[in-house]
């Protein structure tokens, strides 16, 4: 009996220390020698400011101040913010506050839910809405309608962080962000073209354009942050 329980307890110390401290460190070794990047959340550096991730979505918004009081409106503990007409803009967000990486959720509603053709209604008039400039002109040729707005920009992903957009998507925004920054189309264009990563190992999925790199690169260019 006493031997049984000394072995036990041997082994019990002998798997902790390797199960629980020696493997763990092992990987996280071989990890941050061999993809450091990838370990460390792939993290993006701007002017030597930690600026975001380039597997997380963030917003490109302003608060919203309020006229009376002159203070960032709030709801539900939240800024209010809207889209910054400067920066192409991530997919919606599930998240509460959107683009939350502590807090990674989707709505669990079916295809025929009230709640999910609310939603997805609203995000394409807010997309619509986005595009037109101050005097309702639209920057798009010929104005967006439903039908032609991108399925990525009407409907959140798995996650509710993507951090890319369909190429459809941002070939549309690159008027918005042309005319906003007073660039040519073709420079936009070009930065999409370069901002673009394919489908994954070559054929899983669709390729994506990289918000905050694209939104980065257009800082260089005609400034912002």
């Amino acid at each position: 009996m006493k031997r049984d329980v000394i072995t036990s307890v041997i082994g019990i110390i002998v798997f902790t220390l390797f199960c629980g401290i020696v493997y763990p460190l092992f990987i996280t070794g071989v990890s941050q020698v061999a993809f450091a990047g990838n370990a460390n959340g792939q993290k993006i550096y701007a002017n030597g400011k930690l600026v975001g991730s380039k597997i997380i979505g963030q917003e490109f918004a302003d608060p919203v101040i309020n006229k009376k009081t002159g203070k960032v409106e709030m709801s539900d503990g939240n800024p209010v913010t809207t889209p910054d007409p400067r920066y192409f803009q991530t997919r919606p967000s599930g998240t509460t506050p959107p683009d939350n990486a502590a807090g990674t959720e989707f709505a669990n509603y079916g295809p025929n839910s009230i709640v999910t053709e609310a939603a997805i209604a609203a995000n394409i008039q807010a997309y619509i809405a986005l595009d037109k400039a101050r005097n309702g002109t639209p920057y798009y040729p010929g104005g967006l309608t439903p039908g032609k707005v991108p399925v990525d920009a009407a409907d959140t992903s798995a996650s509710g962080i993507d951090p890319d957009i369909s190429v459809r998507n941002a070939d549309i925004q690159a008027y918005r962000i042309a005319a906003v920054r007073h660039l040519p189309l073709s420079t936009v264009d070009k930065l999409i073209s370069q901002y673009t990563a394919g489908r994954g190992l070559g054929f899983s999925g669709e390729p994506g354009v990289d918000v905050l790199e694209i939104n980065l690169a257009l800082n260089r260019l005609t400034g912002g942050s």
